[in-house]
């Protein structure tokens, strides 16, 4: 349903049942979008829907037969500058699970994270998904089970060997600015974690955010 604004409902979605909205949601409907038809979404589905006599409430009508382009993929990252920038991308992209890792050179220690969930839900919305991807706590990079993780490996530019088949990955890991640390390197080298190339030149992370998605996603 070209066209039709998308909203994002963090409740269960049945045909008839009153969703009470927020007031930023209706006056969006009806003074920006000038409509009271939408669609809403959650958990994967996606039903028509209505805005309320009085405004306050959305009514989901039918399930549509739209299925979630959604993908399985955990994103695992080292938080930037511009986090919310890259979670922005990488949610359109269709990741599922979102992983913050602290690693030691990650200077952005004060993400307003709730500010970032609403970024994410704005971009589930845009992007057609039928679900919004699960933002997880931060962890330490050394609490973090390397054995076989996937990572962007940016000793590749300078000749270490790294695998070429992309195929049943289901996890990637993101370095931040300034890349891992020697310590860190030798750590996932240890684990058996694996490297995978981004190409001949060294990528700003949301930059190699996106193009490692878009390797490994069918």
């Amino acid at each position: 349903m070209k066209n039709i604004p998308r909203i994002f409902v963090n409740e269960k979605i049945e045909s008839g049942k009153k969703i009470l909205i927020e007031k930023d949601i209706s006056h969006y409907l009806k003074n920006v979008m000038r409509t009271e038809n939408c669609l809403v979404f959650n958990d994967g589905n996606e039903f028509s829907a209505k805005l309320s006599d009085d405004s306050k409430f959305l009514v989901p009508e039918l399930k549509t037969e739209h299925r979630d382009p959604s993908n399985d993929i955990i994103f695992y990252f080292a938080p930037i500058k511009k986090t919310d920038e890259m979670l922005n991308m990488v949610t359109q992209m269709g990741v599922a699970k979102l992983q913050p890792v602290i690693t030691d050179r990650t200077v952005a220690h004060h993400i307003n994270w709730k500010r970032v969930e609403k970024i994410i839900t704005e971009a589930s919305e845009q992007s057609n998904r039928n679900s919004v991807p699960k933002l997880l706590s931060p962890i330490k990079f050394s609490d973090l089970d390397k054995e076989s993780l996937v990572f962007a490996d940016e000793r590749s530019v300078f000749g270490k060997n790294c695998i070429s088949d992309y195929n049943n990955i289901s996890a990637i890991l993101i370095g931040p600015e300034g890349g891992f640390s020697d310590s860190e390197f030798n750590a996932l080298d240890n684990a058996g974690a694996v490297g995978i190339s981004l190409g001949k030149t060294i990528l700003r992370a949301e930059t190699a955010a996106v193009t490692a998605l878009a390797k490994i996603i069918k």
